[in-house]
């Protein structure tokens, strides 16, 4: 492990840890081209949209325990921080242990679980046998995708992002290879595309424990008296459940977006899923500055250094505020060539360009948010942000009740953005305390 590093916090140590994570970030919608592309071959429909709703229901019942990799991050920055070595280690083992039980609760619970997610999501009854048939066989590596999420939040605490770009070339780069092998080759489907994800996913754990073995050279990791204290327990239950809540919340703002706009019609429905791909590209955009934030802010909160907390602050989010300036800057010339692309539709096309200027405003006003959910994730200040996503959700309702009979689909995005203002507003109204947390002042 990393020593406790309590040097300058430069612009250079912040762009170390970030860019990586950018770089990892870009080989997520690679695998999921590839995944796309090697079914197509099969030269049927169902084999795709099989693959696709699978993807899509574990990645939303992954999406639960995303808890586990902010948890974990703020927590072992903060022990980072004060050099409690011990800790440190101590915390990789009550993450692992967690995803082990969350990975066998998937795992005993995936009939209810996916016949749930069909009910949800109906298909024809090819499509669902053969999705049935992929997640049969991708449901056996829950407990090592779960766990990646420990060990990555782990590592980025440490400031160790390359190791996490190295998991996640390898989980593609297998992913990519046995998906050619396994369904060009050998002509294994549907199945093959699942096996190749399994594999890659248990290969990504290994490797995620090989790059972390130096934890498990300190007795820390195995001192169960101190992996299992009360105190310890409760404080990571308390940060992990209010993270959750806090994305819970997040995402019914999202979805109650997709369920609103539906009612618009079917091509405006579609040009809101593509206007909705550049606030991903956003978020992927985001990521590392915000993971920055977290590593260094929980540093500074272990180290009760309230000066190096604002100094984390200050220079990851001036990072993040030239990353949304070429992002604003590219939408506002590339973003029609960006909707051409994703949609070859004429009339989603034509439509997607009436709100294309909200995709203009958007990473501005994202900003203030995601920078200060990694600063509050760093500070596992996460109380707050439970509430103050409360007081967004109920903004971004109220303001949909109010503008969208008025403005309609206009309307919906602005309520949308104005969750957005709700977040960064709320949130940097906490940020005061937060500091002065940091020196033990409330």
């Amino acid at each position: 492990m990393a020593e406790p590093a309590p040097g300058a916090i430069t612009h250079k140590r912040v762009l170390n840890i970030a860019l990586p994570i950018l770089l990892a970030n870009i080989t997520v919608p690679i695998l999921g081209a590839v995944d796309t592309g090697v079914v197509g071959q099969m030269g049927q429909a169902a084999p795709i949209g099989a693959v696709g709703i699978g993807a899509v229901i574990l990645s939303a019942l992954y999406w639960i325990f995303g808890f586990l990799r902010m948890g974990t991050t703020g927590l072992t920055s903060q022990a980072h921080g004060a050099g409690r070595t011990g800790e440190v280690a101590a915390l990789l083992t009550r993450a692992l242990m967690i995803a082990l039980a969350g990975g066998v609760a998937v795992i005993t619970l995936q009939i209810p679980l996916f016949a749930g997610a069909f009910l949800l999501a109906p298909a024809s009854t090819e499509v669902e046998g053969l999705a049935r048939e992929y997640l049969g066989i991708r449901v056996w590596s829950a407990p090592a995708m779960i766990a990646i999420y420990g060990i990555t939040g782990w590592l980025i605490a440490l400031e160790r992002t390359r190791a996490v770009l190295l998991i996640q070339l390898l989980m593609n780069g297998v992913n990519i290879g046995l998906d050619l092998w396994f369904v060009l080759g050998l002509g294994w489907g549907v199945q093959g595309v699942a096996l190749a994800t399994f594999l890659a996913e248990w290969g990504g754990l290994m490797l995620g424990l090989w790059l972390c073995r130096d934890a498990f050279r300190v007795p820390a990791w195995r001192d169960w008296p101190r992996v299992f204290d009360r105190q310890a327990l409760r404080h990571m239950g308390q940060v992990n459940g209010d993270i959750l809540l806090r994305s819970l919340m997040l995402q019914a703002i999202f979805l109650s977006f997709l369920f609103l706009g539906a009612n618009f019609g079917d091509v405006t429905l579609a040009a809101n899923q593509v206007l909705l791909q550049f606030l991903h590209i956003t978020a992927y955009a985001l990521d590392g500055f915000a993971f920055a934030a977290e590593a260094l802010v929980g540093q500074a909160m272990g180290r009760a250094d309230s000066r190096h907390l604002r100094r984390a602050a200050t220079v990851s989010s001036t990072w993040g505020l030239v990353s949304v300036g070429v992002l604003a800057t590219g939408f506002a010339l590339m973003g029609g060539v960006i909707i051409d692309t994703m949609a070859k539709v004429p009339e989603v096309q034509a439509e997607a360009r009436v709100y294309l200027p909200y995709m203009v405003v958007a990473p501005v006003l994202g900003l203030g948010p995601y920078m200060l959910d990694g600063i509050f994730i760093g500070a596992t200040r996460t109380r707050d942000m439970r509430n103050m996503m409360v007081l967004s959700l109920l903004s971004y309702l109220l303001a949909a009740a109010l503008l969208v009979p008025q403005f309609g689909n206009h309307g919906l995005w602005l309520a949308l953005l104005i969750s957005f203002v709700a977040r960064a507003a709320t949130l940097g109204a906490r940020y005061p305390a937060l500091e002065r947390a940091s020196n033990g002042r409330q």
